[in-house]
């Protein structure tokens, strides 16, 4: 699916407008209606009536009674439905004046609660004005302050700002978006919620806090990211005549991951079926430099989610001192003892070692419980400009990098490199602080990957994957159970193991973050609470 920012939605509407020859009149008819369709599916949702699906009905005569039948139902339940309807003074509240007009049509009760006087609507939106007065809807100006104005409601449209505005909600606008959320009715918003940043996501104080949005033409990008997303609640993308293909001059914001998206935009499908006459080495073989002796797991994690991915070979490069305590943890992977002077670390001179394992693998991952240790930026750098083969930085790597200067000191790689930071992570190799990170996570994510020529995988609720070439995609699968030790280095071998697989650098990403949260969505399922989930269940939902 893809994404929009407000700029590009502006740009979108200018050109069906203007070049395509789509009346905005018919455009504010179209949003309008679909608000309120969205409005009563949410009303059926409600009160449990949702239309059940029936057998094949093969005379039309009979298909007609039933339609009759169902609509008068729809009709009769709607009467005891009572929306108030927020109006603002610009477009949104125009959409939102044609929605009460498709809800009151459908037997719903509505109030025009307009929050400025309704002489200063312009355009489109004052001629939805000079309709609804027509009809005689009923309606009021909202004064700040004012009690009761919620009393005998059943539920409320949000059409007070859309994506054009900008900076928080002032004087009544404000007054009015607190008062709405305090009065425990369900919300609906047109298009974003008043008070949301339609382009990163970010919530201003006040923000409206919906139960359903309705994103008109295209998903707003700050719908996909929290705390927007949560602020949204479900989102729900409407056409409404506005060609679904973007124009040409207008690049988009970025996907949403999906299996459709995966296969249209990367080529790539989840079934990715295996050669009759393949052995174990047509598959790729994964080289992982990681883990320390109190750090073990995070590589044994890493080394299996490569295994369970697909890859045919895994090799776990390891302090020597470890070798006792993880040998037979995993039968199925081989391990290349690195000498550590008997104290279970990493040291400068092992870097020769896996430059040397290299020379028979496909793909390295390093970092996960890599530990921090004397010589480790030349450790890295050794790894960074000596291997001419795709890498996925991880972990403790990721610190060391942005401890040696992060990459504006290091050199650009020809072959793919992933980078897989949590905001923490991120900041400190950015240099930033992890709110200015989080602030504009798709902005920051693209121009990093352009800047440095790196696939990125920022990690969080709500993945954003970045490619050099500034290609965005979000990913909305996973559980809130993933939030546990282990879950990220999990990651690193999934993504490794698609990229000794043959996937290029976005490729590999792209699945791996889709996959990876399947399987935990898979394993969170099984388990009573979400707060028992363990990163070695993503492993074994793979």
């Amino acid at each position: 699916m893809q994404m929009v920012t407000s700029e590009q939605m502006r740009e979108i509407d200018d050109y069906t407008i203007k070049t395509l020859g789509i009346p905005s009149m018919v455009l504010m008819e179209n949003a309008g209606r679909v608000i309120a369709e969205e409005v009563l599916a949410y009303c059926r949702v409600r009160s449990g009536n949702e239309q059940q699906g029936s057998a094949e009905v093969a005379d039309p005569s009979v298909v007609r009674q039933e339609a009759i039948r169902w609509e008068l139902a729809e009709r009769e339940r709607s009467r005891g439905e009572r929306w108030l309807i927020l109006i603002g003074k610009g477009n949104n509240g125009g959409d939102g004046l044609v929605c009460a007009r498709h809800l009151m049509d459908a037997g719903v009760r509505v109030h025009l609660l307009y929050v400025e006087p309704p002489e200063s609507l312009r355009g489109d939106a004052a001629a939805q004005h000079a309709i609804a007065e027509a009809l005689g809807l009923p309606r009021s100006v909202y004064t700040p302050g004012e009690a009761d104005i919620f009393s005998g409601f059943t539920g409320i449209v949000d059409a007070l700002l859309g994506t054009g505005a900008k900076g928080a909600p002032r004087g009544a606008y404000a007054s009015l978006i607190r008062a709405a959320n305090g009065s425990g009715l369900p919300i609906v918003a047109a298009d974003i919620p008043s008070g949301l940043d339609a382009d990163t996501g970010g919530v201003h104080d006040p923000c409206i806090r919906a139960r359903r949005t309705v994103s008109l033409a295209f998903l707003k990008a700050g719908l996909t990211q929290y705390p927007g997303a949560e602020a949204a609640g479900e989102v729900v993308v409407r056409y409404i005549g506005i060609p679904p293909v973007l124009p040409r001059h207008v690049p988009g914001a970025g996907q949403v991951l999906s299996e459709a998206s995966l296969r249209s935009e990367l080529g790539i499908g989840l079934d990715r079926p295996r050669r009759a006459d393949g052995h174990k080495g047509t598959h790729g073989h994964v080289l992982l430099a990681a883990g320390s002796l109190p750090m073990s797991g995070a590589a044994l994690l890493s080394a299996k989610a490569a295994l369970r991915a697909g890859c045919g070979l895994a090799t776990w490069a390891l302090p020597a001192a470890l070798l006792p305590h993880a040998a037979g943890a995993v039968p199925e992977l081989m391990t290349a003892p690195i000498p550590d002077d008997g104290n279970g670390a990493w040291s400068e001179a092992a870097a020769d070692e896996v430059l040397r394992l290299m020379q028979a693998r496909d793909v390295l991952a390093v970092g996960p419980g890599l530990g921090r240790f004397p010589g480790e930026a030349g450790f890295l750098r050794a790894l960074w400009e000596g291997i001419p083969r795709p890498l996925v930085v991880d972990a403790d790597a990721l610190n060391i990098l942005a401890a040696a200067g992060g990459l504006a000191a290091w050199q650009r790689r020809a072959a793919a490199t992933v980078l897989t930071p949590h905001p923490g992570e991120m900041a400190r190799l950015a240099g930033l602080s992890t709110a200015e990170v989080q602030r504009d996570r798709l902005g920051f994510a693209r121009r990093f990957a352009e800047q440095h020529g790196v696939t990125l995988v920022l990690k969080g609720a709500r993945t954003v994957v970045a490619d050099p070439d500034g290609r965005v995609f979000v990913n909305t699968t996973g559980h809130p159970g993933m939030a546990t030790g282990g879950s990220g280095d999990v990651l690193t071998g999934i993504i490794a193991s698609w990229l000794a697989q043959g996937l290029n650098g976005i490729q590999a990403a792209a699945l791996g973050v889709y996959l990876h949260g399947l399987a935990g969505e898979r394993a969170a399922s099984a388990r009573w609470t979400s707060g028992s989930l363990l990163a070695g269940d993503i492993v074994e939902a793979l």
